[in-house]
């Protein structure tokens, strides 16, 4: 992406947990793309562990009420669970019927110590938590291959087939990969993350195999240090560093009261993923304030050279915050790089 832009997150989790009904996401997506604004909309994935509406499916129809904005799925995080055979024929059928607005952004889902529920998506999908690096990397080779050649043979350590054609094709090629994590961010209960040796690997893995890198719970210096690490990694891959995109997916509410704001963003994310947060983790996690000083604070991710912003509403209050947001934000945000 040449220029900086927004996206806007659907909270297709609601629709699960009985706060909105489909209908209501299908015309949030509409208002965002008329409104101009928005590059893409967003939607998350889950299977046991966070349960909603399921990625693929809600893109599809998504596909049908919009005709500009790119559809993505941030993060895929049954990536690791699919069969990388059928899951390509889904995403590039979903890239034909959006005139090749697809968005895949992969990530490796919770470890089982996250939830009971985590541990039980991963046994019934018969996949060790142990194998979801190894998996997401053979998957990501794996789709590449089918999406752009023919008579495709590939031998890995969980996959194995011959001379696979893919059809139809995806319109974009190459079809965008891109890879979510965040090795290095507060953890959902406000402790370090990963270990040094984890998070160079992460890193490498975005350098080597993605065509952009998707984030969160970072500040702007810390977005700048980190990809900065990422681009170097890069160049020493022989890739080219300026084709490689990022994007923050990240949380807003609009309140002149910013500690009403973030008390309200605090409820809205425990209530939509059924767990406590710490007030530092949200905090870390959501533009929140006046829209002054939310369009301040977007502009600083922007100035830190952020290519993309993803935004969910944390807050019940979806076309009211989608209003201000339009209306007393977006107008004022810089995007300088």
């Amino acid at each position: 992406m040449a220029e900086s832009s927004f996206g806007l997150i659907l909270p297709n989790r609601a629709v699960v947990l009985g706060v909105l009904e489909a209908r209501d996401l299908l015309g949030l997506a509409a208002t965002a793309e008329q409104a101009g604004v928005f590059e893409a909309i967003w939607v998350g994935d889950s299977l046991l562990a966070k349960p909603r509406l399921e990625s693929v499916t809600l893109l599809s129809t998504l596909a049908g009420v919009t005709t500009r904005a790119r559809l993505g799925v941030g993060c895929m995080a049954t990536f690791v669970h699919r069969h990388p055979v059928l899951l390509a024929h889904q995403w590039a059928s979903l890239d034909v019927l959006s005139g090749g607005r697809a968005w895949l952004a992969v990530c490796l889902g919770g470890p089982n110590e996250q939830s009971a529920l985590q541990a039980l998506e991963h046994a019934v999908m018969s996949v060790k938590a142990s194998e979801r690096v190894d998996r997401l990397e053979e998957g990501i080779v794996v789709l590449r291959k089918l999406f752009h050649e023919t008579q495709v043979s590939h031998r890995g350590q969980f996959y194995a087939f011959e001379g696979v054609t893919l059809e139809p094709r995806p319109i974009q090629n190459p079809c965008p990969i891109w890879i979510a994590s965040n090795p290095t961010g507060l953890t959902w209960k406000g402790g370090a993350s990963a270990a040094p040796a984890l998070v160079e690997r992460g890193f490498r893995r975005v350098a080597r195999l993605a065509d952009g890198w998707m984030t969160n719970k970072l500040s702007p210096e810390e977005f700048r240090e980190q990809f900065g690490r990422i681009l170097a990694m890069a160049r020493e891959e022989g890739r080219d560093a300026a084709a490689l995109g990022s994007a923050l997916y990240h949380n807003i509410n609009i309140n002149e009261d910013r500690a009403h704001a973030l008390e309200e963003s605090k409820a809205f994310l425990e209530a939509y993923y059924t767990t406590r947060f710490t007030a530092r983790f949200v905090e870390q996690w959501t533009v929140a304030g006046s829209p002054a000083r939310c369009a301040a604070d977007l502009g600083r991710y922007f100035d830190a050279g952020l290519q993309h912003m993803a935004l969910r509403l944390a807050s019940w209050d979806q076309r009211g915050q989608l209003a201000r947001f339009l209306g007393e934000v977006a107008p004022a945000v810089r995007r300088g790089a």
